[in-house]
């Protein structure tokens, strides 16, 4: 079997299983039983009907209308398919539906119209206006494109979006302006040569003189030649605008001196001829796909130095339309805007270009690993996997429509919307904002004992840009170096960020001195304390907190847990500083969860399950959060005898015999600590009200399942794990966190020493 046949099957096998297409309706309200279905339909959704008719304004508020949009075609212009017609074109408008969910939580329906006459098809699409935020028009033919975004935002009064047009030209216009800014070139001073008369085609030259570019620099060329003033042969008044008065009648005679070739025409139309007449430094946007105007290594073996951009993704610099349309929709839904105008493109515009000049996410290099991600000629827009888009493009965008008069919801507050935004694809972001905002009141130094690990160069480009600390890495220059150049990093060793060399640093004697000093009487003797002090970068980064040259420890991107305690122990076991358990924030799509204790003890004994307890409802009052704890076992508030049970219950007369300013109960079941219909009908007396938010077990291996379940089938996303006893001198993750991880992690150590145990 051929590789074409394989992907044509697998892409066939993608759409039917394990149930047809792409898309299914979810209710968002429970219907359970009488009293749902009463509130749901009648009578109680009457109550909903009488007031939108009161105030229309409501509609937003009652009905999932200001987040839904309309994907609409007549399958008629269909990606590089053609007049497939409606139904055949219904895939690639529930992916387009799909894209809208995965990157901007937008609802959406596809709306296939069997109807090829533009006015009538307008008609049918205004007639929609009661249901939907906004309109998305897709892959319909030009001119009729234009015909029909012409009347429908005429007449509606809803934003109406042809993706194929503005989106590519957004797209675009981002992708020109960073080009120009590679090449040292300005829109106003640049030659375009543009391939292709259709809606896209136009679109991106009629935004690129809203970027500056003079229409007398602007010379287009379809399948005809030339479009030239006097042509009569395939012209429209939409072409008929970018005619130019010439004798030239080619491609290949207009050519000459062009700054920027923008192709969206067909395969093989640029030749390497031509590119070598272009200017220096070409910027050429080859974008027919699958095949574009000129392969990248035909271009670049006349102009080495051209900056290439292709619709493929299989290039650099692929010209993709869902970095642009999510993220607009999504800021002009928010502010209830009646329009998307040229100032809300352009917000769009210049927030996706700034993304690209900025370092690259961890998350953005981890879904494409092996790329090089550092702005330049290979990066000149920002991948769509990039979480930042929203909260910056969208924001961006609503602060355009509301300063231009189209928003009918303002929005007061841009920076708190962006915030949500973030928080919305970083789950982590709203509860761990009462955490950063502590870490940002203090600069405390935070070292890191694998500092060579592509994960902590992320961490610690995110600590300066986020947060006030400073970053300490423990490694080899030279290796963090090279790492941070292929990870596209700007940290600057020794000015952003210090680096403890364990082959060679000039405090290697003081630190070994130092571990000697400490260990002498456990059996360690100077030959030991060096080597462990060339060898162990945990060792190395705890003695750096006891001699107050760092304020926290983080470790364990490798390794085994114990190990790495054991150094932490040895070296800031003092004061009375002990490790008492493993806190673990699991954030779910329901909120978070609490679980302990996940690392430090084994079988904790009933005193250590209480110091647990206590040590758990002090941290999550760090992220803003009441803490309800529940003391997990088999056994049920004291129907089993032995086992677990008995300790908890132990623990629990530990707790009783204190003053404790937190709730807590037990020993329970997971499920009753989590439905409070059924702890009460238990234990009607139970101290607890609601659903417990902090799981402590009596046995680490439950703790450390019941984690890494939810982790791994839950969705679950972890904060943590946080080493509790230690002062926040230490904490050791766990080996599959992320950089994002390991940032909440630093903001956590970054935080006053008084208000950890």
């Amino acid at each position: 079997m051929s590789e074409n046949t394989t992907n044509r099957q697998a892409a066939l096998d993608y759409h039917a299983f394990p149930k047809p297409g792409k898309l299914e309706i979810r209710a968002t309200k429970p219907l359970a039983n009488g009293r749902d279905l009463a509130r749901a339909y009648s009578p109680g959704v009457a109550e909903a009907c009488l007031e939108i008719k009161e105030d229309p304004a409501t509609a937003a508020l009652y009905t999932s209308r200001a987040n839904l949009v309309a994907v609409v075609t007549n399958g008629t212009a269909v990606l590089g398919l053609g007049n497939i017609g409606a139904l055949a074109s219904k895939p690639v408008m529930e992916g387009k539906a799909v894209l809208f969910k995965k990157f901007a939580n937008i609802d959406c329906f596809d709306i296939e119209l069997d109807q090829s006459d533009p006015e009538k098809l307008a008609e049918i699409v205004c007639a929609m206006e009661p249901s939907f935020g906004a309109i998305n028009l897709e892959d319909i033919k030009a001119p009729d494109c234009f015909t029909v975004e012409r009347i429908c935002n005429e007449r509606m009064n809803i934003p109406v979006f042809h993706d194929d047009q503005h989106g590519t030209a957004i797209v675009v216009g981002a992708a020109a302006t960073n080009a120009l800014h590679v090449a040292g070139k300005k829109f106003e001073d640049i030659k375009i040569v543009s391939t292709g008369g259709g809606a896209a085609g136009i679109a991106c030259l009629n935004m690129l003189l809203k970027l500056g570019v003079k229409r007398e620099n602007v010379w287009l060329c379809d399948i005809e030649g030339l479009v030239y003033e006097g042509r009569e042969k395939d012209m429209n008044p939409i072409k008929s605008e970018y005619a130019q008065k010439s004798d030239l009648r080619t491609l290949d005679d207009v050519i000459e001196g062009a700054d920027l070739f923008l192709g969206l025409s067909g395969p093989g139309v640029l030749s390497p001829e031509m590119v070598a007449k272009m200017a220096d430094r070409p910027i050429i946007f080859a974008l027919a796909n699958p095949t574009p105007e000129i392969m990248p290594d035909l271009a670049r073996e006349v102009t080495p130095d051209a900056i290439i951009a292709t619709g493929r993704s299989d290039f650099p610099n692929q010209v993709n339309n869902v970095l642009c349309f999510p993220f607009i929709f999504r800021g002009a839904l928010d502010v209830g805007a009646t329009t998307i105008n040229d100032e809300m493109k352009i917000a769009c515009i210049e927030g996706i270009a700034a993304l690209a000049r900025e370092t690259t996410s961890a998350e953005a290099a981890a879904a494409y690993q092996g790329e090089q991600l550092t702005f330049g000629a290979d990066y000149l827009i920002p991948k769509p996997f990039d979480p930042r888009l929203v909260g910056i493009v969208s924001s961006a965008v609503a602060k355009a429509a509301m300063e231009t008069g189209v928003a009918t919801r303002p929005i007061e507050d841009l920076d708190a919307y962006k915030a949500n935004l973030d928080s919305s694809v970083f789950k982590s972001a709203l509860l761990m904002r009462p955490v950063f905002h502590a870490a940002r009141a203090m600069s405390r130094r935070i070292v890191f004992a694998e500092g060579e690990d592509e994960r902590v160069l992320r961490c610690a480009q995110a600590m300066l840009e986020e947060t006030t600390e400073r970053p300490i890495l423990i490694g080899r220059p030279e290796v963090i170096a090279k790492r941070m150049e292929k990870a596209g990093l700007t940290l600057k060793l020794g000015e952003d960020v210090d680096v403890v060399n364990p082959e060679n640093d000039p405090r290697y004697r003081d630190y070994w001195g130092t571990y000697h000093e400490l260990l002498a009487r456990r059996g360690v003797s100077p030959d030991i304390a060096r080597a462990i002090m060339r060898t162990n970068t945990t060792a190395i980064g705890a003695v750096m907190v006891h001699r107050g040259e760092a304020d926290s420890l983080i470790c364990g991107t490798f390794g085994e847990t114990r190990w790495h305690l054991n150094y932490i122990e040895q070296v800031l076991g003092r004061d009375g500083k002990r490790a008492h358990g493993a806190l673990s924030m699991m954030i779910l799509e329901d909120g978070p969860l609490f679980i302990a204790d996940t690392q430090v003890h084994q079988h904790p004994t009933p005193e250590q399950l209480a110091e647990i307890a206590i040590g758990a409802a002090r941290h999550v009052r760090r992220f803003g959060i009441t803490p309800k704890v529940a003391m997990c076992s088999q056994s049920q508030f004291g129907n089993q005898g032995e086992g677990s049970g008995s300790r908890l219950r132990r623990a629990i007369r530990i707790l009783d015999e204190g003053n404790h300013d937190f709730t807590y109960e037990g020993e329970m079941n997971i499920d009753t600590a989590l439905d409070p219909e059924l702890r009460a009908r238990l234990f009607p007396e139970n101290r607890m009200e609601g659903a417990a938010n902090v799981l402590v077990f009596a046995h680490a291996d439950a703790a450390s399942g019941v984690r890494n379940i939810l982790k791994m089938k839950g969705g679950g996303l972890e904060v943590g794990p946080i080493l509790m006893g230690m002062g926040n001198r230490a904490h050791v993750v766990s080996p599959s966190i992320t950089a994002r991880g390991l940032l909440n992690m630093a903001a956590i150590a970054g935080t006053p020493v008084d208000n950890y145990g």
